[in-house]
């Protein structure tokens, strides 16, 4: 079976126009392998679902209304974490795969990632400058074509983000568990400072700690979960050099840069 046929769609019937057709061509693209256990993924579903929802409510009725640039700052604030913490976890693991083989054919999908994540920072920032800049660059007959831009961005980036929630900047062609992985140090990372700050969002202190500590402890347990799936069924572990999982699943052949 070709790839692409199944539940990614045919690529002409994409349009680029609207911006969910657009970010789902540019943060998962084919060189990301498909996931291996539908069940997983449908969990992550649910969990970025419930997650989103309750952000939302968080800032509509807990600090008084919506706010898009907030949330964009808070976006770009996990960004930056993961610009730090991602290379430094994947560091980590290169360490103890170099045991097990040559690191240099990892080279090309570790860059692929890179880019991802850079591409994903870029369009958020951008997105942020228009929202908080919008009056000044969008004077005159320009505020109509920046405003329908901002718009667009708006939605081309929440919806790049539940893209790159589910495949983590495609990581998983490296390694099948390197996005349960760097799943559970970002979202630790983002909430321990609130918790340590008592910025509970307004919350109140026990419905203040549930909702920070919520996310992660939510996003380890499907990881760990992942993980456990990938080892039981799939006999694919952690520690393991990627080179030794491949051939294992059908779309294999798009990993590792080949």
């Amino acid at each position: 079976m070709a790839r692409g046929n199944g539940a990614r769609g045919a690529r002409g019937d994409r349009n680029y126009l609207k911006a969910h057709h657009a970010a789902w061509a540019v943060f998962h693209p084919a060189w990301i392998p498909e996931p291996l256990d539908p069940g997983v993924e449908q969990l992550k579903r649910i969990r970025v679902a419930a997650g989103t929802v309750a952000a939302v409510g968080v800032y509509t009725f807990v600090e008084g209304g919506f706010a898009v640039t907030e949330m964009l700052e808070n976006l770009l604030v996990a960004c930056g974490v993961l610009l730090v913490i991602a290379p430094l976890t994947v560091g980590v693991m290169l360490w103890i795969w170099r045991r097990g083989g040559s690191l240099r054919a990892l080279r090309p999908p570790l860059l692929r990632a890179l880019g991802l994540l850079l591409t994903f920072v870029a369009a958020a920032a951008l997105t942020l400058f228009l929202l908080q800049d919008s009056s000044q660059l969008g004077a005159g007959l320009m505020i109509l074509p920046v405003g329908l831009l901002t718009l667009w961005l708006v939605w081309f980036v929440g919806a790049g983000a539940l893209r790159v929630t589910g495949n983590f900047f495609g990581t998983a062609a490296v390694h099948r568990g390197l996005p349960p992985l760097l799943a559970i140090v970002t979202t630790w990372l983002m909430a321990l400072p609130d918790l340590f700050t008592g910025d509970l969002h307004g919350l109140g202190l026990t419905l203040g700690i549930v909702f920070i500590l919520g996310a992660p402890l939510t996003v380890t347990g499907i990881a760990l979960y992942e993980l456990a799936v990938l080892k039981r069924r799939f006999g694919i572990r952690l520690a393991d050099h990627p080179s030794l999982h491949l051939g294992r699943t059908p779309y294999d052949r798009y990993s590792y840069g080949l």
